[in-house]
């Protein structure tokens, strides 16, 4: 008999839930973007807004959960709270809408979630592969062929670079500029552990900023899972989407289709990262992945 299982993955910028049947048929997947990581980095703490935004997105999860008949349930949180004084307070809130306690996860845990979602679906014969999952406070990088081998996890993503460098709006040529250069010391040391990232064979890109990207270069009006899982995103259609997103203030970037008006003072900051990952380590395409941690932790909720 077929485990009823619901996935929740509390990041940076989004609160997402994923109910699966033996973690690998989809029955509900739902997103909220809920920035429970803004200021963190500025003052070391989760604000009292963002922790009530997120657990009021956890309650309305727990009815879905309910109401789908979920018989096991796993929690984790991520860059936000490994960097929170007080994540323990979200923590005791979480736990008391969702009933279980969110467990906070390594970078390198993260990582190997992600890769195992992101590559069940691959053939591994398009192995190794390097999997890039772009959050809001970090970004993962995870190197294997049917297992992950190696996982570095770096501070750097869409809520981070944005808070830090890019304050104007649109950014200004030297703020994009320094993004940029932070990135790239971030990349070398990707590489010092991952010496042979750049010799994967099928780069896979995870999570909202990549999503975003291929929703704003397909023109997608609407949200559609279908044409964006596995979509082969050029490196000309991530620099052109980088182009037209960095020179737009936040008012004129919610009007792309494809691109979800709470993510539009963020995704600049993303894409600093996607772009600079796709110059610096030479990928001519990404494949766009929309199965990633929540389907790794629905997949091992399953297997327990």
């Amino acid at each position: 008999m077929t485990t009823r299982v619901a996935a929740i993955d509390c990041g940076t910028n989004s609160v997402r839930l994923l109910v699966s049947d033996g973690g690998r048929t989809t029955v509900e997947r739902l997103m909220r973007i809920t920035r429970l990581g803004e200021g963190v980095d500025a003052t070391g703490r989760l604000s009292d807004g963002a922790i009530e935004r997120t657990v009021e997105v956890l309650r309305e999860y727990r009815k879905v959960i309910d109401r789908l008949g979920a018989e096991r349930v796993r929690m984790t949180a991520t860059s936000a709270a490994r960097d929170a004084s007080n994540r323990d307070v979200f923590f005791a809130a979480a736990k008391e809408a969702i009933g279980v306690t969110p467990e906070l996860l390594s970078g390198e845990e993260e990582g190997r979630l992600s890769f195992l979602g992101a590559t069940a679906d691959l053939d591994v014969t398009r192995g190794p592969f390097l999997v890039c999952d772009i959050g809001g406070g970090s970004t993962e990088f995870v190197w294997g062929t049917t297992e992950a081998e190696v996982s570095v996890s770096t501070d750097m993503g869409c809520v981070r670079m944005t808070e830090a460098w890019l304050h104007s709006d649109p950014p200004d040529p030297l703020e994009l500029s320094q993004a940029l250069s932070v990135i790239s010391l971030h990349i070398d040391d990707v590489l010092r552990e991952i010496p042979m990232a750049t010799e994967a064979a099928t780069f896979v890109g995870l999570a909202g900023t990549v999503s975003t990207a291929a929703s704003v270069e397909l023109g997608l009006a609407t949200y559609d899972r279908d044409r964006i899982h596995h979509f082969e995103l050029s490196r000309e259609a991530i620099e052109d989407v980088f182009r037209t997103l960095a020179t737009e203030s936040v008012k004129d970037r919610k009007d792309n289709p494809g691109l979800e008006p709470e993510r539009a003072d963020v995704i600049v900051g993303g894409m600093c990262v996607l772009v600079s990952i796709m110059r610096r380590l030479g990928f001519d395409s990404c494949l766009v992945s929309e199965s990633d941690i929540l389907d790794g932790l629905a997949m091992s909720l399953a297997e327990g």
